[in-house]
């Protein structure tokens, strides 16, 4: 009996070790996995991010269904053609990808004015929180931008217009400035409501577009800055809002 004590003795130390062995190989195994996952999902985030840095530069100056795929990807550094159809899908999920990405400091914007005004009955405030958030995004942006013509190409194709308009809708924040402007104009019948809504959001896309393509070609513009573009939008667009309806009868 004592002479089998170190046996035994020896092969616990034995499994013991081995187990521990186990152990940290399965922990280095883990590990790795977990660094490489998280180094492939990094990898797909930047290159996503390339993808729609060129699609959105392309599509704003020359238009969504002149641009292939496979210029996009180019134009990304993208050695695979299928890069853009991989990571978005069909050309409308890319056009809607890249609204997407300039949503939420547009959004925080419009919170910053709406916090702003509070309960304001004075009409210029809520078309100055209407025009003001693309602008003022655009400045932030620095130069040069293409936004604001990606949004111009966009608007004004049939295929892809309703995608926009559903971004739009998607923001509480500007359901509720569009109805607390209709709330302060109650004499204007629904459909001028409408008709003047839609003549404002090609207002402030086109003229948006317009400045950013003459910053982009270094031609003069009328306002010095994109604060005062807003500035002179909003003097527009609430003489529009103001101004009086015609008697069809």
């Amino acid at each position: 009996m004592a002479g089998t004590r170190p046996i035994l003795s020896q092969s616990l130390d034995l499994a013991v070790a081995g187990g521990i062995a186990c152990a940290r190989s399965d922990h280095r195994t883990t590990g790795g996995r977990t660094v490489d996952r998280t180094v492939r999902a990094e990898r797909a985030g930047a290159t996503r991010e390339l993808i729609l840095t060129a699609a959105e530069r392309l599509f704003a100056e020359h238009g969504v269904y002149a641009v292939s795929n496979r210029q996009v990807s180019e134009a990304a550094g993208q050695g695979n053609n299928a890069a853009v159809g991989y990571h978005f899908g069909t050309k409308a999920d890319l056009v809607r990808a890249v609204a997407r990405r300039h949503e939420e400091q547009i959004e925080e914007i419009r919170a910053r004015l709406l916090s702003a005004i509070g309960d304001s009955t004075d009409v210029r405030d809520w078309v100055d929180c209407l025009v003001r958030p693309i602008p003022e995004h655009l400045a932030a942006l620095g130069s040069p931008t293409w936004y604001a013509r990606f949004c111009a190409q966009v608007m004004t194709d049939p295929a892809l217009h309703r995608i926009m308009v559903e971004e739009s809708l998607a923001s509480a924040s500007l359901r509720r400035i569009v109805g607390e402007l209709n709330q302060r104009l109650p004499d204007l019948p629904p459909e001028v409501h409408a008709e003047r809504g839609a003549m404002a959001r090609q207002l402030i896309v086109h003229m948006c577009a317009e400045r950013e393509r003459a910053l982009a070609e270094g031609t003069p513009t009328p306002r010095a800055s994109w604060q005062d573009a807003a500035t002179g939008l909003v003097d527009a667009i609430l003489g529009l809002r103001l101004a009086p309806v015609t008697d069809r009868a």
